[in-house]
């Protein structure tokens, strides 16, 4: 009796080539989150400039940023929604005119309570260019190329932390603060001519039959700003004030409400939730929670360290981050072309190790580490952050079929931004009772520890990541 014949293990197929168009493609859809994510940390820089133009007081001029951050997490959920009923690529030039519109119009505000309705309506925009464009990102790609392509279209997200104050301290130092929102427009106006040429119209058809889950919209989008707003507001009163505690209540029930709705509400619920049962989304997903929460609170920390405590301007401080926005570039280039051919696991952990690996040093400030070593470590922390990114962003998207493409980038999307708003909210709480008994460097320094905690919890989702590469 002969044994059986076994067939030969499959060899990996060779990736698919990156193809002009797609090339052409992936540009444009960069230079939407360029416009967003600047703009995100360039206002900041100006709200003294702004507060003596417009005569109004810092507090209220506060809601330049806030109002700015409350919008995007209000629209968010509608991307997955909006992209299936009109076409995402009619949904991204909108976004993208939309928020352009409103650059304009805050440039030309007249008073405080003008140029917030403006930044309100540049969120509206803005809150929907990042999960619009990576859905269109994932269609065009297909998914023998998602790592290569999101290789490219992450880039704007390790450089806007370090461009956004440098423009914003150019602009007030050399110019007037309505530049700060000027700026946008010739880049907004550039980046509707290419969508029209480069973005296939097929990105993402439109159905006739796409109803809007109006109760989900009624729960999910002001829950999401409770919870954003309630976490925004933890640094200048704790977790205990009322002012603090009332929107994150009310947040977290009207989020539990529209949990309750979405599992009785099948196929059209505003963010479907039957894709969390999927192991690949659940775990990326879970994944991108804690990495918003870790890098979100630490690039709020890295500026304010070189700010108050080796006293360097918004400029200095932006040029004093570039280390880490090279590393994450360098390692992003390579880590995605990894990404199309290995299993998501083994870069993830290697990321995140390097990841901790370049924030040990920070946990030492007290200590004053020579500035070298502080440079190198922002260039390991970098690297980390770019071998993350790339294979996180293709397992939500492998796990998901073609058609669920553009609300899984709206559910994505929507939880990184609220880990990002509560690891802002841990880091800025642990920050302040530091000052309070430490010196400057010391505090920032035990305050950095609690950043590498946030950072080691993502290793527990990274290594429920599959081992194996699944061809589709």
């Amino acid at each position: 009796m002969t044994a059986p014949v076994r067939a030969p293990a499959a060899e990996p197929r060779p990736a698919e080539r990156l193809d002009p168009a797609l090339l052409k493609t992936s540009f444009v859809l960069v230079l939407g989150p360029i416009l967003a994510l600047l703009d995100t940390t360039i206002v900041t820089v100006g709200l003294d400039s702004i507060a003596r133009d417009l005569g109004g007081p810092l507090g209220t001029l506060q809601w330049v940023s806030a109002g700015y951050l409350l919008a995007i997490s209000m629209v968010m959920p509608l991307a997955g929604w909006a992209s299936d009923r009109f076409g995402a690529r009619t949904m991204w030039m909108l976004s993208i005119a939309l928020f352009t519109a409103g650059s304009a119009l805050c440039g030309l505000a007249w008073s405080a309570g003008s140029l917030i309705l403006f930044r309100v309506l540049q969120g509206i925009g803005g809150g929907l260019i990042q999960p619009i464009g990576q859905s269109i990102a994932v269609r065009a790609a297909g998914p023998a190329r998602l790592g290569r392509v999101f290789g490219i279209t992450i880039l704007p997200l390790t450089f806007a932390p370090v461009l956004g104050p440098v423009l914003g301290g150019l602009i007030v130092e050399r110019s007037d603060w309505r530049w700060m929102f000027l700026v946008n427009v010739p880049l907004g106006l550039l980046t509707l001519v290419l969508a029209a040429r480069y973005v296939p119209s097929d990105a993402g058809r439109g159905t006739a039959d796409g109803r809007l889950d109006v109760l989900g919209l009624a729960l999910l989008s002001p829950g999401l700003a409770a919870l954003v707003y309630g976490f925004s507001e933890v640094g200048d009163d704790g977790f205990g004030a009322t002012r603090v505690m009332a929107p994150l209540a009310a947040g977290a029930a009207l989020v539990l409400a529209y949990v309750t709705h979405a599992l009785r509400r099948r196929g059209t619920a505003l963010i479907d939730l039957r894709l969390f049962a999927r192991r690949g989304f659940a775990v990326a997903t879970a994944n991108s929670f804690l990495q918003g929460a870790a890098l979100y609170g630490s690039m709020l920390l890295l500026p304010l360290y070189y700010q108050q405590v080796k006293h360097a301007s918004a400029l200095e401080a932006g040029l004093l981050l570039a280390p880490q926005a090279l590393g994450t570039a360098v390692a992003t280039f390579f880590a995605s072309r990894l990404t199309d051919r290995l299993a998501p696991r083994p870069i993830i952990v290697t990321g995140i190790v390097l990841t901790l690996a370049g924030t040990v040093a920070f946990t030492q400030l007290g200590s004053s580490p020579a500035g070298w070593i502080l440079v190198l470590s922002l260039m390991v922390r970098g690297a980390g952050l770019g071998v993350v990114m790339a294979p996180g962003m293709a397992t939500i998207y492998a796990s998901v079929e073609r058609h669920e493409v553009a609300r899984a980038a709206g559910a994505v999307n929507t939880v990184n931004r609220v880990g990002g708003s509560l690891g802002t909210a841990i880091l800025v709480v642990v920050l302040q009772r530091s000052l309070d008994g430490q010196a400057p460097a010391a505090a920032y320094g035990h305050t950095f520890w609690w950043a590498l905690v946030l950072s080691a919890l993502t290793l527990v989702p990274a290594f429920f990541y599959p081992t194996r590469k699944e061809n589709r």
